[in-house]
């Protein structure tokens, strides 16, 4: 069956215009002009990619990524923003955006993003199928795949979407050093030349949620000069 997106912009005309080059790769697309009406389809169906615009008459993206994460059904979210401070992008990554796009932003990287994330979708599925996604323990580190659960000494740790597949792809792996491009790659899903810092402020992020003290980490450790790695048994 083809994938069903729901593209929710006031900005009838690149609603539009985005709805034509989506219906060219075979997505099956609805529109939504305002936040109202976009929350009512969310709730009426389930959609395989929300893009969803940040500035929107009624509820904002903001509310509707909340109201959207808050839900048992994992829909990834693709956010517009016309805002380009980086809080901005921060606010909306910690709601549970799966990525952003700034404003303005060409068709082509747009249609990028959306495979990117359809491929980390089936690559998901595809380990779910093969047995992969078994829950992984570290020391007082608790990672649910199945259910995108983490806790820590018992407590659940609220991590963004981005977050959460950072610390997923280390601990699969504990031991192994990754440079910041090679993570740029595996868990962003596109190239983001220029934007290594990305990986650095994710990792500061994570550290501050899942360390004991942050500043002497015991489990997402510095490789100087190389990248990082997930503490293995033997760093213990």
């Amino acid at each position: 069956m083809p994938r069903t997106i729901l593209v929710v912009e006031d900005n009838q005309e690149l609603a539009h215009l985005l709805e034509i080059h989506l219906r060219d790769l075979s997505y099956e697309v609805e529109l939504a002009f305002d936040g109202d009406s976009g929350w009512a389809k969310t709730e009426a169906k389930k959609y395989d990619l929300i893009i969803l615009d940040l500035m929107l008459p009624g509820l904002d993206g903001m509310e509707i990524c909340r109201r959207v994460r808050s839900k048992d059904a994992y829909t990834p979210i693709l956010m517009l923003t016309s805002r380009s401070s980086e809080l901005d992008r921060v606010l909306g990554l910690e709601m549970g955006a799966d990525d952003y796009v700034t404003k303005p932003f060409s068709v082509r990287e747009l249609l990028a993003r959306v495979k990117a994330i359809f491929r980390r979708v089936d690559e998901l599925k595809s380990e779910r199928q093969q047995g992969k996604q078994a829950i992984v323990k570290a020391r007082n580190l608790l990672i649910d795949p199945e259910r995108r659960h983490v806790s820590l000494k018992g407590k659940t740790v609220d991590l963004t979407a981005k977050e959460f597949d950072l610390l997923h792809h280390f601990a699969q792996h504990p031991g192994k050093v990754f440079s910041r491009s090679q993570l740029l790659d595996v868990v962003w899903g596109y190239g983001h030349d220029g934007y290594e810092h990305t990986v650095n402020s994710h990792i500061n992020r994570l550290r501050a949620k899942i360390e004991d003290n942050p500043s002497q980490p015991e489990y997402i450790l510095t490789v100087w000069g190389v990248g990082y790695k997930f503490a293995d048994i033997e760093d213990e």
